[in-house]
């Protein structure tokens, strides 16, 4: 039995989720903006839903989601870069 090819699959996946993405430059600055956008409409919209009781929770998570994602970007467009370590040998 070859358990090796059961041992790369992990490997393999786990590129795949880390794999970078390349958007246009556009696309790529108004991505927070975005996800501020669609949080706070979400968060809005919640408040003028009169009889569908099942669909608030839905659109909190979605606006609780979108609001996460747009600190975690902006965040990270903020962060000052990390200085190079030079590796001696």
């Amino acid at each position: 039995m070859d358990f090796s090819a059961t041992a790369q699959l992990p490997r393999d996946s786990y590129h795949l989720i880390n794999r970078k993405i390349w958007l246009p430059k556009l696309l790529y600055d108004s991505l927070p903006i975005f996800y501020l956008l669609a949080g706070v409409v979400a968060l809005a919209a919640t408040l003028y839903i009169g009889a569908w009781y099942w669909v608030v929770p839905h659109y909190m998570l979605f606006s609780a989601g979108c609001l996460h994602l747009f600190i975690t970007v902006y965040r990270r467009r903020r962060r000052p870069p990390e200085p190079e370590q030079s590796q001696s040998d």
